[in-house]
């Protein structure tokens, strides 16, 4: 292909501070400041030859997770809690307290139905203002609270952290918490010490400042003209609707910075998304774009360079689909998996044969495959979703699940309540076993594959401190609740999980006191349906070049997938829980962002 005009520098982004601009650098030997060049520069290098794309030009900016942290307390706890030791956390919570109008904080924290405790989350990238995370509740080490369970976390503001000069920094509030605290003993389904003092609230975060993405424009002379033309080739990809009027997803802010909105098919995969966008060519004519096709075809049908092949396919859009087909037909699944990926965020309904066959077939591919269904519109997407909820596999059913609740949560075939605003419950009709799935990430959410299970009237079983179930005679359940100084309430309802549920309900339980309660049954043997907790990917999940026929396998293969798990299946809480110093990196397999400087990194204590 012919050689052209060609944008070409280093890397480095602006960020204003009170006037003063300070440039964010990957090292300090790019730290510089620079005059405006009008036009690009002329690249003479055959090496350079072909379409210069994006991600030659640019770096990816907000996709890491933003981590904010408080001091908070814990109330209602049944005489497990603690009075904290003098320490500059209990003067953190004291002063939140008095701001808040507590009377005699100091004797709220020596009651025994308190505990100081520690409140963590991470804010995805390109969240929202008003949008609901996960946070992390436990107490510091030396605590001598006993137990979280059954304790509800106090509104509390968080905000990054930072150690300065010796001394932990805080800035502004970005996110409030709130909430009930399930404790992880209940998810784990094992007593233990270390995890009834620690928890989650499910959804409990709130976002108070959204997250731009970007693009830094690594042009060393770049110019508002360069910005403008990497920022013209994206629109021309992509666009979004403001108020009801189309316009290009990429708006130049400065010289050296591209802010993106979010096409709303890739919401729920972001890593994506950006790839796709840093994948897209730039500069290019229609009679480039159709010597350049038939080399992307020979890449795409080799393994080894499919993925990449397909991404650039995808960030082609229209003309590209004729091309990503015949990827379809080649008899390695991999690059059959790539091509069809790449149809899918396409809305082509030639991809769903198979993103299905992946999802039943292959674990390490399935949340790519389920991602991709729930992005597209066609209706035959839907009907290889609702077919995965009968499978055996467990992972698959609840996958396929979620997967049609993000695409449209109103769906009948998924379609809930909630309960108070305690938990969603959702009945789904099944071919498959009986099994009752819980959340643990994003919303407290009870799912029951099957209508009416069974349970054994039981002798006694407990659901928490306070309520009981027992069996009738009649071969039916009566739950009852126990409190001080009240009378005793029951209800009597048939032998099904669901009327007990909603039971347990009515008389004041929540979710962890569901979630104790069927724990207990399938302990006792009382319950003939499999229990499933999150039933969520592995980030190390690999596959082989022969995919098994085994639908209801959850077996690992033998090689890595292309891309990280998307958004829609990852949670942050446990990734950072294995990988305790990531989450100031990059999301996984994304090319690394240019790391902020020291006066980068005090903006945010200054917002």
């Amino acid at each position: 292909m012919k050689s052209r005009c060609r944008i070409s520098g280093t890397s480095r982004w602006q960020l204003p501070l009170g006037g003063i601009v300070f440039l964010l650098v990957a090292g300090c030997s790019s730290l510089s400041f620079r005059g405006q060049s009008p036009e690009p520069v002329v690249s003479t290098d055959d090496q350079n030859d072909g379409p210069q794309l994006v991600a030659e030009l640019t770096i990816p900016l907000g996709l890491t997770y933003q981590k904010v942290e408080s001091v908070a307390l814990v109330t209602g706890l049944p005489g497990t809690g603690s009075d904290p030791p003098n320490s500059s956390r209990r003067q953190v919570l004291l002063n939140e307290m008095q701001r808040h109008d507590v009377k005699n904080p100091n004797q709220v924290l020596s009651w025994p139905s308190t505990s100081l405790v520690l409140v963590r989350g991470f804010i995805p990238p390109g969240a929202q203002d008003g949008d609901k995370f996960d946070v992390e509740v436990l107490t510091p080490r030396g605590s001598e609270t006993s137990s979280l369970r059954g304790g509800w976390l106090m509104q509390s503001q968080l905000r990054e952290l930072a150690v300065l000069g010796g001394s932990i920094r805080s800035g502004l509030p970005i996110g409030f918490a709130a909430g009930p605290v399930v404790v992880d003993t209940l998810f784990k389904g094992s007593d233990d010490s270390i995890h009834e003092s620690r928890g989650r609230v499910l959804g409990g975060g709130l976002v108070k400042h959204g997250r731009s993405l970007g693009l830094g424009v690594r042009s060393r002379q770049g110019s508002i003209r360069s910005a403008m033309l990497i920022a013209s080739a994206v629109n021309k990809r992509f666009h979004t609707f403001e108020h009801g009027i189309k316009k290009g997803v990429a708006n130049p802010k400065q010289d050296d910075l591209i802010e993106l909105a979010v096409d709303s098919r890739y919401r729920n995969n972001l890593v994506r998304y950006m790839k796709v966008i840093r994948s897209i060519a730039v500069g290019t004519d229609a009679t480039e774009l159709a010597d350049r096709l038939p080399e992307l075809e020979r890449q795409l049908i080799a393994p080894a360079t499919s993925a990449r092949a397909a991404l650039q396919l995808e960030a082609i859009g229209k003309p590209a689909i004729e091309t990503l087909k015949k990827g379809l037909s080649v008899s390695d699944f991999e690059v059959r998996f790539y091509a069809a990926e790449s149809l899918a965020y396409l809305d082509e309904a030639d991809a769903v044969v198979t993103l299905g066959e992946a999802a039943r077939q292959n674990p390490a591919f399935r949340w790519h495959a389920l991602t991709a269904l729930a992005a597209m519109d066609h209706v035959s997407a839907y009907d290889v979703l609702s077919e995965l909820i009968h499978l055996p596999s467990a992972e698959t059913r609840y996958g396929a699940f979620h997967a049609i609740h993000t695409r449209n949560s109103g769906s009948p075939i998924i379609a809930g309540e909630w309960l108070g605003d305690e938990f969603s419950l959702h009945v789904v009709v099944t071919r498959g076993e009986p099994m009752i799935h819980f959340s643990r990430n994003r919303r407290p959410e009870i799912v029951l594959f099957g209508h009416q299970i069974p349970i054994s009237p039981p002798r006694f079983l407990s659901a928490g401190k306070r309520i009981l179930i027992t069996g009738t005679d009649t071969g039916r359940l009566k739950v009852s609740r126990f409190a001080p100084n009240e009378q005793t309430a029951y209800l009597v309802c048939p032998a099904d999980v669901e009327s007990m549920i909603r039971a347990i309900h009515q008389l004041g339980g929540g979710y962890a006191e569901v979630l104790e309660a069927i724990r207990a049954a399938k302990k006792g043997e009382l319950l003939p349906a499999r229990i499933a907790v999150e039933a969520t990917p592995r980030a190390s999940r690999r596959y082989g070049r022969r995919v098994t026929k085994d639908t209801s396998s959850d077996t690992d293969s033998e090689s890595k997938p292309a891309n990280p798990i998307p958004d829609m299946f990852s949670n942050r809480l446990d990734s950072e829980r294995t990988a305790k110093n990531q989450d100031k990196k990059p999301v996984e397999d994304q090319p690394e962002e240019e790391k902020p400087g020291f006066f980068a990194k005090m903006t945010s204590w200054f917002r």
